[in-house]
């Protein structure tokens, strides 16, 4: 996709499932990475691997989002190694699900703070390097349960719907800058965080996705592929859902 190679990449939460895939897509086509993780991973080295092979320079950044300081610091280390920052892609998130009856306030809390404070602390390090060149893409991730809610996920689905009010008031914020700001809502897409559920909540949520199938994170990757080329230059402010029809 034009636009990218050669660009200086930013994501949070990169060391598995879709933030992974993101990263190595971006880096296929030309770009240079930042990988943020939070805990160590013993995939992290093969990720690094697999996107020097593609010829692109790599960093990794270890940082909570959630904490102000250490969304800052990564921004710091993206530009004192690449000069730079041309697109951050938001994705770094957490689940804590629970029926509100039996949820725990510490478990709303942090869900908030990893996925949408997250969100607000890297744009907010961010916008003044993209600001000062006139230039950037922001890229979100939230959810369709951030579009429709669901039942055992008050935090997330308020996370998630958090995240696609900060798309639409940063895009008007940014937009005379040059800064195109968009995300992506991703429906049922098989991860090890999808994995994990019940045969028969799958099944359910099959018979519910018009085009019979479960979406792959190089579903999601290749959308934001498209939000980070030069291709989506006149898009702002937008959420597309990456779903099969689920949400419509």
């Amino acid at each position: 996709m034009e636009g990218i190679k050669g660009k200086v990449a930013v994501v949070t939460g990169a060391a598995k499932g879709i933030g992974r895939a993101i990263a190595l897509r971006l880096a296929k086509e030309g770009a240079d990475i930042v990988i943020n993780y939070r805990t160590n991973s013993d995939s992290l080295s093969e990720l690094v691997s697999e996107i020097e092979s593609f010829g692109s320079k790599v960093i990794t950044v270890r940082g909570d989002v959630s904490v102000f300081e250490d969304a800052k610091n990564i921004m710091k280390k993206a530009v004192e190694t690449f000069g730079t920052v041309d697109i951050l892609v938001n994705n770094a998130g957490i689940t804590r699900d629970g029926l509100i009856l039996r949820m725990k306030e510490e478990d709303f809390d942090k869900v908030i703070e990893v996925n949408l404070k997250g969100a607000f602390n890297c744009i907010r390090h961010v916008s003044p390097i993209m600001v000062k060149k006139r230039s950037g893409k922001i890229i979100n991730i939230s959810s369709v349960v951030g579009i429709t809610g669901n039942s055992g996920q008050v935090n997330y689905s308020a996370a998630k719907a958090g995240i696609i009010g900060v798309t639409k008031s940063v895009a008007r914020e940014l937009g005379s800058r040059g800064i195109n700001v968009n995300a992506v809502a991703p429906g049922f897409i098989k991860t090890s965080m999808t994995e994990a559920l019940s045969d028969k909540l799958k099944e359910n949520t099959l018979n519910s996705i018009p085009l019979k199938r479960f979406g792959t994170v190089d579903d999601v990757a290749s959308v934001v592929a498209f939000l980070a080329s030069k291709d989506s230059d006149y898009i702002t402010g937008q959420v597309i859902n990456i779903d099969g029809g689920m949400v419509m």
